[in-house]
């Protein structure tokens, strides 16, 4: 699967989450872990048995962060960082569009914003339900939690 152009917003953009991030992607997730495990899709039971987020190095989450640009390559799955928009900058969050592992749908759909960014969830998870449904060749579209 090819995917759409990256949705811009307002108060974000959202890129291709790749090996370049690593550092700010670190920072982000790794300040805000209470927030994501509280944020709706990332609960205990949301994802099967995935605990993320759980503290791990640096050079941990740039394998990881390999791995996802990886699959977006290969469109197996599609994870976006989420950033501040002007001029696209420090990370904000992430989406991730998965595969269903249960067959319930095409997609599985989770986003995360940082603790102090937790204004945009809403925002942010409305904005991308929005792009999926308009650009995307995506249905159904399951969203744990949400």
């Amino acid at each position: 699967m090819v995917p759409p152009p990256p949705l811009v917003a307002r108060d974000f953009v959202l890129v291709p989450l790749g090996p370049e991030h690593n550092a700010a992607d670190h920072v982000a997730w790794g300040s805000s872990i209470d927030h994501i495990r509280a944020t709706p899709g990332f609960g205990p039971g949301d994802w099967g048995d995935d605990d993320w987020p759980v503290p791990m190095s640096s050079a941990d989450n740039l394998a990881d962060l390999e791995q996802h640009a990886e699959e977006f390559r290969q469109g197996i799955a599609f994870a976006y960082t989420v950033l501040e928009p002007d001029p696209p900058g420090d990370v904000i969050g992430c989406v991730y569009i998965d595969p269903d592992p249960t067959g319930a749908a095409q997609a599985v759909v989770r986003s995360w914003v940082r603790a102090d960014r937790a204004h945009l969830d809403t925002p942010l998870a409305l904005a991308v339900r929005h792009w999926l449904e308009d650009s995307w060749p995506l249905a159904p579209v399951r969203w744990p939690g949400r």
